[in-house]
């Protein structure tokens, strides 16, 4: 139940939703969960939840001009030409926070075929959760 909460936390922190999942990965690691396991599944969780985001800037742009729509066509073009400056690569910052999620939505919105978006999308979360099990356990040996 523990490991199924953090997929779900990961999940949500990757789309639109305030969930942050780092606490619940650290817990856990505190509590003696297998590190491989719990990033694994942090990892993937998080990464489906971007290509959430990355399916809705593919498939939701075509109602840019509806009222209820969130992005202005403005906000839409300077997210666009920030994205045509750093190229599919800055996809490796999808891990941020706010700026991740909304890199991930432009990456759909500029048509970013989906197996480049999940490498570059699961190499940067998943470096960042191995970060916070580094932290973790660097956090624990000082404490200690």
């Amino acid at each position: 139940m523990e490991i199924a909460f953090l997929f779900f936390s990961a999940f949500m922190a990757a789309t639109i939703f305030p969930f942050y999942s780092e606490a619940w990965l650290f817990i856990l690691l505190q509590q003696g969960h297998d590190p491989v396991m719990l990033v694994a599944v942090a990892s993937l969780g998080n990464t489906l939840g971007a290509v959430v985001n990355w399916y809705l800037g593919k498939y939701l742009l075509k109602y840019q001009h509806k009222r209820w729509f969130y992005f202005k066509a403005e906000q839409i073009e300077r997210m666009q030409v920030k994205f045509q400056r750093y190229g599919v690569w800055s996809l490796l910052m999808a891990w941020l926070p706010i700026v991740g999620d909304v890199l991930t939505l432009i990456a759909g919105i500029m048509k970013v075929r989906l197996l480049p978006f999940l490498a570059l999308v699961a190499t940067g979360k998943t470096l960042r959760y191995l970060a916070v099990v580094y932290l973790a356990g660097w956090f624990t040996q000082t404490v200690a």
